[in-house]
């Protein structure tokens, strides 16, 4: 049997897995140029998505010389759209094309190409769960160092070490690249540059970063446990009336973890009761609201093209979160100048 896997079921880890069920033991594997240049380039640029396929990669090789499959690689370097590339190689060899692109897979069956398209299983427990409990805010593995947790809660919290065994990088790799396959299932990759990605998988953040962005690899993850209704909070009346007041734009300011987000997210809950529209403007988008609450992420990369497009939406309020940069506060001020209520 001939099979060509396109990058996404390679980096997902699906064509590995399949061939070690043994569902396609002894199949012929098509790997096209294409998908090893869109590897290399993405490693180059410093994305795990591109390390992880490479060392998926390297993977499949290892079962081959253990008799479970022949792989071949086929196809000139593309000057064209790679997908498009990897559907020729596929359509050429009378092959089935195997991918966990829906896209693809509609592109190829349109075409006429023999497809399997993979869905990956959701909601499988990832290992960084296994760090966190009731009471932990965030989680730190670094290579070379213990794991160690942050416990408590805003204003009141403690460092404890998770376990007596130092992290390397070959089990921190691990841990990211099993994180990236969830987010693509289960979450969303949120930011991926040169060093550094970040995913949210339901309420969890996780910031991965390796050399030479970091000295070395290393893994943040923060979950929220605490979720307080504005009640809860026990504001003065005026605080509560300019919370309400959709012609105002307010600010709040604070250290990382002292609360700022869960305080956003009691107000927009309240607001949303009192029969506000609420919308949110995040970069990473964690805020942990109902889901009548739409949140966007930035535009094209570009936090002024979301303000664009929210004005439209003609909203009550909006949370931004997080203003930080003076780019972030002259957009803040747009917003306030349409009329639009704030909170940053």
């Amino acid at each position: 049997m001939k099979i060509v896997p396109d990058t996404s079921v390679i980096i997902d880890g699906q064509m590995r897995k399949l061939v070690e069920s043994g569902e396609f033991e002894g199949a012929d594997l098509l790997i096209p140029e294409g998908v090893i240049v869109e590897l290399e380039n993405q490693a180059n640029e410093g994305k795990e998505t591109g390390f992880n396929g490479l060392e998926e990669i390297i993977k499949l090789r290892k079962l081959q010389d253990e008799g479970k499959l022949n792989i071949h690689f086929l196809g000139e370097r593309p000057v064209e759209e790679i997908n498009s590339s990897i559907r020729d190689v596929a359509k050429t060899a009378r092959a089935t094309l195997i991918t966990s692109n829906r896209i693809q897979a509609l592109t190829a069956k349109s075409k006429g190409i023999k497809t399997l398209y993979i869905k990956g299983k959701e909601n499988e427990k990832i290992k960084i769960l296994d760090y966190f409990d009731e009471e932990t805010m965030s989680v730190h593995l670094k290579d070379g160092c213990f794991p160690y947790a942050k416990k408590g809660k805003p204003g009141e919290v403690k460092i404890v070490q998770l376990d007596n065994e130092i992290m390397d990088e070959k089990k921190i790799s691990s841990i990211i690249r099993e994180t990236i396959e969830a987010a693509k299932r289960d979450g969303f990759i949120e930011i991926e540059r040169k060093g550094a990605t970040i995913v949210q998988i339901g309420s969890m953040r996780i910031t991965m970063t390796r050399p030479p962005f970091s000295d070395t690899h290393e893994i943040t993850a923060t979950k929220p446990i605490v979720k307080l209704s504005l009640e809860e909070y026990g504001l003065a009346r005026e605080v509560e009336s300019r919370l309400s007041n959709y012609r105002r734009g307010i600010l709040v300011s604070g250290p990382p973890g002292s609360g700022k987000s869960t305080f956003a997210q009691a107000v927009a809950e309240d607001l949303y009761e009192k029969g506000a529209i609420v919308k949110t403007m995040e970069n990473p988008r964690d805020l942990q609201v109902r889901g009548e609450i739409t949140q966007y992420a930035p535009l094209e990369k570009d936090m002024e093209l979301t303000s664009d497009v929210l004005l439209l939406t003609r909203p009550d309020f909006v949370i931004y979160d997080e203003v930080r940069k003076t780019r972030d506060f002259q957009i803040f001020a747009d917003m306030r100048l349409a009329g639009i209520g704030l909170i940053g």
